[in-house]
């Protein structure tokens, strides 16, 4: 029988597991990828760990989040990342030079390869045929170390693409189209591969929004087969000589198979709150908009902006308007000044913003009061912009940037007079790798940067013979990673947890950190009770390590997404499930609950436990679905401490 591209790169890099869906499998990883609001504490952990040198292939410290810098603290992580670059063999990308996902998929990416990246998005790389996953920052430390990376075999869907995209139609409403399909649940251990003829009509870049914003449907990742497309792609890279054709043998078999017509789709958004809240452009029509903000690790391709330098050219941002564009990388920013965009850009009266994350984590150009903003990046939750009143309508980059002239939204499949201008692919890149700062030949006589923001990681305790809390918090469906731990003006603590748990669940519950403190010193336990999909978007692990500081013990939901499930292991807390989601009903915030014989139950490989609510006098099952593997991190009480007991 034959096999698809995911079981392809699978296979080759297999450590131990088979590919049957649902097992666990272990891979070797070829390079891994960190960013500074992620990497302080990945790095931080990697030398916790007792790691002298990276082992794996390649691997880049980018720094594109934390580059507003008001006081010292993003400063002094930037030099901590810099001088542990240099001695242990990493690669730094120096602020200003762009984002991790466009810089990586620019620069050292590689059909057929894996990528382990301490970032959400990093499936962006399976634009370029990579099998690129997000992680926890301690994964990828371990993965730098040489370790195996594990996950559950995955299901493949195939999403068979035909047609070709007509005019005013992007790969952003391609893949809007896919979560209107799958929504942001229920893809947990699914990959999807795209195929068919269709794929041969979308470039790099268009592939890649779409493998990057597939994170938000929560599959592992996503990827597109390397052919005659990505060959040209790397060959205008200067890098065609890491090419390989790599496709699904004629006899490959999925889980599951959807076909799109790309000729079919219509112009597309998100509206708030929810990437997968999908409606046409054409219901949104004479909408006015406040602000317009262009870029992300999604849409800031050249490709993408020279699009929107011609749609704006001869034009002016609309009075009302405030518009902002941010290339993705310092690549797209010269080539857009070398052939007059930024002049354009100018001249319009846009902003332009530095090349980095920005806008899309809510760290600067937040929007006013109950503002209407139109933006090209991947995730539009609430108060992710940094305004909580505001509704962040997530749109292609055209769509932007025809609103930010006539300011208001409006569907140009239905407006006369409007002409698409189609941007043809480079046939080679401008190429200046000087902000890529290699690693020292003398990495002994290399001093490590410590500011006085940087601490050592929090280590966890054995689990417990029981859990003996209270439910510290009960939340509802859909909670984010950013309703967990606020990004934005809280980044700059990141490397601080002590600091960074005073804002745990601040914008759900800002009485929570203060509460779960004073019930861990008073010896008790914290349990957290979430419904639906709980910790889906980013893939912080201060979402799981700052709840551990806190005295957080047990997760229970309805369902927990990928990769919060796997850092909540890392952390020693223990992710359990409803066995009958109903039960949910039975837990009650300040609820007194116990779970005896637990430490018992993971030794012996037992998934069933029963949570007994004390203060109801009733008893809910829950399931704990844990390999062998993960029951011992959580006996050890995390990562870190079973890397430490296993040398």
């Amino acid at each position: 029988m034959g096999m698809n591209v995911t079981q392809k790169i699978l296979n080759d890099h297999l450590v131990s597991g088979g590919l049957t869906p649902g097992q666990e499998l272990a891979i070797r990883i070829d390079q891994t990828l960190t960013q500074d609001a992620t990497g302080t504490m990945a790095y931080l952990q990697f030398e916790a760990m007792g790691l002298d040198r990276v082992k794996n292939e390649l691997a880049v410290s980018y720094v594109d989040h934390n580059t507003i810098q008001v006081g010292f603290e993003n400063a002094d992580d930037h030099q901590y990342l810099q001088s542990v670059a240099a001695k242990y063999g990493i690669i730094y990308s120096k602020p200003g030079n762009g984002i991790c996902h466009q810089l990586h998929l620019e620069r050292f990416g590689a059909p057929g390869k894996t990528l382990l990246g301490s970032d959400s998005h990093t499936p962006t790389g399976g634009g370029i045929g990579m099998l690129a996953m997000g992680a926890g920052g301690i994964d990828v430390a371990v993965a730098m170390g040489g370790g195996a990376f594990y996950l559950t075999a995955p299901k493949v869907v195939k999403i068979h693409l035909t047609g070709r995209l007509r005019a005013w139609v992007t790969a952003k409403d391609v893949i809007l189209k896919v979560l209107q399909t799958f929504t942001t649940k229920g893809n947990v251990g699914c990959i999807f591969e795209y195929a068919g003829p269709g794929v041969e009509t979308l470039s790099v870049p268009e592939r890649a929004t779409i493998t990057n914003m597939g994170a938000e449907c929560g599959v592992t990742t996503s990827v597109f087969p390397s052919d005659d497309v990505t060959r040209a792609f790397l060959d205008a890279q200067g890098r065609g000589g890491v090419w390989r054709e790599l496709k699904a043998d004629a006899d490959a078999t999925y889980d599951r198979e959807v076909s799109i017509n790309l000729s079919k789709i219509v112009p597309l958004a998100a509206a708030p709150h929810s990437p997968d809240n999908i409606v046409t452009v054409a219901s949104l029509a004479g909408m006015k908009v406040d602000q317009v903000m262009i870029g992300s690790c999604t849409n800031s391709s050249f490709q993408d902006l020279k699009t929107v330098v011609k749609i704006l050219k001869d034009h002016k941002v609309h009075p009302e308007v405030s518009l902002g564009v941010a290339p993705g990388s310092r690549q797209v920013l010269e080539m857009l000044a070398g052939d007059g965009g930024v002049s354009v850009l100018l001249s319009v009266g846009a902003r332009l913003l530095e090349n980095a994350c920005g806008f899309c984590i809510g760290n600067s150009q937040s929007p006013a009061t109950d503002a209407v903003s139109l933006r090209t990046n991947n995730r539009n939750f609430e108060g992710r912009t940094g305004t909580k009143s505001a509704k962040a309508y997530l749109v292609s980059p055209p769509i932007a940037a025809l609103a930010a002239i006539l300011g208001r939204i409006v569907d140009p499949l239905a407006t006369a007079g409007l002409k698409y201008p189609r941007v043809k692919m480079p046939k080679v890149f401008d190429l200046d790798d000087s902000m890529l700062i290699q690693p020292s030949a003398d990495p002994k006589s290399v001093v490590i940067v410590r500011g006085p923001n940087i601490g050592e990681p929090p280590r966890n305790v054995a689990l417990p013979e029981a859990i003996q809390g209270v439910a510290t918090i009960k939340v509802g469906d859909k909670i984010t990673t950013d309703h967990i731990m606020p990004a934005g003006a809280r980044l700059k603590y990141r490397s601080n947890v002590p600091a960074y748990s005073k804002y745990v669940f601040e914008n759900t519950d800002p009485e929570f950190a203060q509460r779960a403190a004073g019930l861990r010193d008073a010896g008790k336990h914290n349990v957290i009770v979430g419904g639906e999909s709980y910790g889906q978007g980013s893939s912080r692990e201060h979402a799981a390590l700052c709840p551990m500081y806190l005295g957080v013990k047990v997760v229970v939901a309805k369902s927990i997404e990928r990769i919060h499930s796997a850092n909540l292991v890392n952390f020693g807390i223990l992710p359990v499930l409803f066995e009958n989601p109903a039960d949910y009903e039975r837990l009650v915030q300040g609820d007194e609950l116990v779970v005896e014989g637990v430490r018992a139950a993971m030794k012996n490989g037992a998934e069933r436990l029963v949570i007994r609510n004390v203060t109801r006098g009733v008893e809910v099952p829950v399931t704990a679905q844990l390999t062998a593997r993960q029951r011992a991190i959580i006996l050890a009480g995390g990562l870190l401490n079973f890397t430490r007991e296993s040398k």
